[in-house]
């Protein structure tokens, strides 16, 4: 194929202009030609096939408007004569077929007289319908066209069917009998084209050849003038080595004399590089080489015309000032990256010290060799700082190449002398540069000892930046370089500045969030429980984990244990969606509210219904009539255990289950109905009632103690029931395990964990008696309890208990119905119940001087520590409560 292709190349005339431009004539007609040859076939084609249609149709309506046919078809005389004219009709309208039939496509007539009689093959919808049905088909003889035309009776009903069809070829045979005449035609235009295309080459050729001396001078002039006026150097060396050609530019940049030509590129005395560059065989783009104090761009390319006997061109830019220039624009690309950059890794947590170190970590060795970061220590504390006193400052951030820099430590309170950059920084707000600091100009003030280490240890120049943001000096930040010889510049104090504004509004957004997040913590312990009661019912541990505050802040969990009437205890834990002060507060008006219905003595469910109204009164005031409402959103569980029953009584909003385990370490859910949250209402809260072993543990949580992304909410209570399915172990073992294996990271939510392990007061420290509706049955009451006292070793406590049961007993039997019990409870204080069946409490009122009764409730409460009434599903129940001197 090369062979070829070179043996055409030197073809004489394909070289020439002309003989190019005789080619492409030649192809160009020839493309014409055959175009237009094809275009005729396809016309022709066409042709034919509109004629076919059109003579079908016309066969097939004359003979469909004979009346001899329409005779034919209507009496229903589908003679041999009716064939014989179908035939004479074909032959002479030089048609390929024929047919009549009936209205259903029946054939009367064929060429084919064995097929006469059967159905027609094709389609006649239309024609039954008084339309005309013309169709392209493919059989065995080529394409056809057939032509379904009705025969219409009187009326225009149709009473037969024609159908006359020809073929395509049969219609085209006119189009190849003038083949010959086209291919003719074609053939003469060829010639004639080439003929002309011929002359127009010759022509061509005598005025390209035939220029004289005047017009040859004058191009080599154009041609000279260019080469040597443009600012590209120009060289041209042939295969051998030698130069050729240099234009002017060439000659100043390379230093070359005037007789250069001819000369090989060897002798010229330029640079290596340059000479081995010239001489070199790869082509090469705009590649630097250096000389003299020039910068030259140089591009070396083979040359590629056949006429020339080969070597190489190489042109030559001078790029001394742009190099300059694109160094200065590299420059200031790379401090935007480097700003670009500072905004991404500086400022990433909501922590003003780890934003410190961040800038101080990014900054070296990109701008400085060290990095130090002092700020006061208000802003530490997440307080505004206070600039009107001196500059003592707390060092938070340190980082450098080296670690044994004589820097002050981390955490160290620094007093910055007034004459320090430090300190004038943080007082003026101005960025201060020291670009020789082995001169000593003041800024050694501060620790004349530890400067002249800092010099030996090769610091020789700083940038202070005060970390400047919303008009309040934070902090300052020093940049100090040593490992670089150069010295800062007044070009760096701009990127210092920059830095430390980026790091300054870092700094300030940590603050304020460490201000807010401290005030809400703040408000959440001292919403808390400080400490738990004192009650005899439970063993209580708990653990309680607020969330970081760069993961979602204070939250609104809380938990409580709350003493009953009846040595019985309540233990509640509530969950406020959100975070922040709202949810804070928020959760301190429920904790107060929990606090106030217990002392109702309202069961679970009760409880929660009122604790639901609460909530939806709290949306209904933060709605404050805008239109929209405001969700609050809280859950909360209420369990009360009496520990003389051992019945625990739970009911919850939207929390999750508790988990009760039992002694042996088995661990389950008691199946408490899910009410809806806090603040929705519609639906009622259920109790449920399970009887417990002694030793039982009931745990109580949150979701931030389950919850995972990773995992479904069911996964996390199956795990935490898993780690506390364990027996032996104490509340407070229970819970660190639970935190231990639930919180391997820091929680993003509030966690608060209760764990109460229920007791049990025996027979030993409780007794009843049922009493007789009867008045004189209260001096048996009164001396059972006189005895059980003495037992108990409570002979002081016995006159007032006596007092008290009389005043109750004789009560209850006078206006109560029964039946009516007596119970005392030997706990942290002596408990009388006095139970009836009656629902009305007892009123407490001031008897005057001439009342003759009303004065035994009134002592009651005088003798008595506390007392209160107690609904139960049968009645009430009285109690009152004396203070012990020793504990049981």
């Amino acid at each position: 194929m090369d062979q070829l292709l070179r043996r055409v190349r030197s073809w004489r005339g394909i070289r020439s202009v002309a003989g190019q431009i005789f080619a492409l004539q030649v192809v160009v007609v020839m493309v014409v030609v055959a175009s237009a040859a094809i275009a005729l076939l396809l016309q022709s084609r066409s042709d034919a096939e509109r004629g076919a249609r059109q003579r079908s149709l016309a066969v097939a309506a004359a003979v469909a408007s004979s009346p001899a046919v329409e005779q034919a078809v209507t009496a229903g005389r589908t003679s041999a004569a009716l064939q014989q004219q179908a035939r004479l009709t074909r032959e002479r309208s030089d048609v390929d077929f024929v047919v009549v039939m009936s209205p259903t496509g029946i054939r009367y007539t064929h060429p084919n007289a064995a097929q006469i009689g059967r159905h027609y093959i094709g389609s006649i919808t239309e024609a039954q319908r008084g339309g005309i049905v013309t169709e392209t088909t493919t059989g065995t003889l080529g394409p056809s066209v057939r032509t379904v035309v009705p025969v219409t009776g009187p009326g225009g009903k149709v009473v037969g069917l024609v159908s006359a069809g020809i073929t395509v070829d049969h219609v085209s045979g006119v189009a190849g009998r003038q083949a010959p005449i086209v291919l003719g035609a074609t053939g003469l235009a060829l010639a004639a084209a080439t003929g002309g295309t011929a002359l127009i080459g010759r022509r061509l050729s005598r005025q390209t050849h035939g220029l004289g001396p005047v017009q040859m001078t004058r191009m080599y002039e154009h041609h000279d003038a260019v080469l040597h006026s443009v600012r590209e150097g120009v060289l041209i060396v042939d295969p051998h080595g030698c130069l050729l050609l240099a234009n002017d530019e060439a000659r100043r940049l390379l230093a070359l004399p005037e007789d250069v030509s001819g000369r090989p590129v060897a002798e010229l005395g330029l640079p290596p590089r340059a000479e081995q560059l010239l001489l070199s065989g790869t082509a090469t783009t705009d590649q630097v080489i250096e000389i003299g104090d020039r910068l030259l761009a140089v591009s070396r390319r083979r040359t590629a015309q056949s006429s020339w006997p080969g070597g190489w061109v190489a042109t030559l830019r001078d790029t001394t000032e742009l190099s300059a220039l694109t160094g200065q624009v590299e420059v200031v690309q790379e401090r935007l990256r480097l700003l670009y950059d500072a905004g991404l890794r500086i400022g990433t947590t909501l922590d003003v010290t780890r934003t410190a170190e961040e800038l101080a970590e990014f900054a070296v060795p990109r701008f400085a060799d060290y990095v130090t970061v002092d700020l006061a220590d208000a802003v530490l504390r997440g307080e505004e700082p206070d600039q009107l006193g001196a500059a003592e400052l707390r060092r938070v951030a340190v980082h450098g190449i080296r670690q044994d820099a004589p820097l002050y430590p981390v955490g160290a309170l620094i007093h910055f002398e007034p004459d320090t950059p430090q300190a004038a920084g943080y007082g003026s707000g101005r960025v201060t540069l020291e670009k020789d600091m082995p001169a000593f100009f003041g800024w050694q003030a501060q620790d004349p000892e530890r400067a002249r280490r800092l010099v030996a240890h090769g610091i020789h120049s700083m940038i202070v930046a005060p970390l400047l943001a919303r008009g309040a000096i934070l902090g300052v930040a020093t940049f100090w370089r040593s490992r670089e010889p150069a010295s800062f510049n007044q070009e760096d104090l701009s990127l210092a500045e920059e830095l430390a504004a980026r790091a300054a509004a870092s700094t300030d957004n940590a603050r304020r969030f460490t201000r807010e997040h401290t005030m809400a913590v703040t408000l959440q312990r001292s919403l808390l429980p400080q400490a738990l009661p004192e009650q005899n019912a439970v063993e209580v541990a708990h653990r309680y984990l607020p969330a970081e505050a760069s993961l979602g802040g204070v939250g609104g969990d809380w938990f409580d244990v709350l003493p009953l009437p009846g040595a019985r205890v309540a233990i509640v834990v509530g969950d406020v969606v959100g975070h922040g002060l709202h949810a804070a507060a928020t959760m301190g008006r429920l904790r107060t509210a929990v606090h106030n219905f217990s002392t109702l003595d309202l069961p679970p469910d009760e409880l929660l219904w009122h604790l639901d109204e609460l909530v939806t009164r709290i949306d209904q005031d933060r709605d404050g009539g805008s239109g929209t409402p405001t969700l609050t959103g809280a859950t909360c569980l209420y369990a009360i255990y009496d520990p003389v029953s051992r019945l625990c009584t739970m009911a919850r909003a939207g929390h999750l289950e508790p988990i009760l385990v039992h002694p042996d370490g088995q661990a389950h859910l008691p199946g408490v109905p899910a009410g809806p949250p806090l603040g929705l209402g519609g639906l009622p809260y259920e109790n449920t009632e399970v009887l417990l072993p002694e030793g039982s543990s009931i745990v109580l949580y949150t979701d931030g103690l389950i919850e995972d992304r990773r995992h479904d909410i069911d996964e996390g209570i199956e795990r935490l029931r898993g780690v506390l399915a364990s027996a032996g172990r104490t509340p407070d073992q229970m819970c660190q395990a639970a935190m231990d294996a639930m919180l391997p990271v820091t929680p993003r939510d509030d966690v608060a964990l209760l764990v109460a392990r229920t007791r049990q007061l025996d027979e030993e420290h409780t007794a009843t008696w049922d009493v007789p509706n009867d008045p004189s049955a209260v001096a048996g009451v009164r001396a059972g309890a006189t005895r059980l006292l003495r037992d108990w070793g409570m002979e002081e406590e016995a006159l007032t208990l006596e007092l008290i049961l009389s005043e109750l007993v004789t009560n209850a039997i006078r206006y109560a119905t029964g039946p009516i019990g007596v119970r005392l409870i030997h706990d942290r204080t002596l408990i009388c119940e006095v139970s009836d069946g009656s629902d009305v409490s007892p009123h407490l009122r001031r008897a005057t001087t001439m009342d003759e009764g009303g004065r035994g409730l009134f002592l009651v409460a005088q003798f008595a520590d506390s007392w209160g009434t107690r609904y139960t599903s049968g009645g009430k129940v009285i109690w009152t409560e004396q203070r012990l001197g020793t504990e049981p």
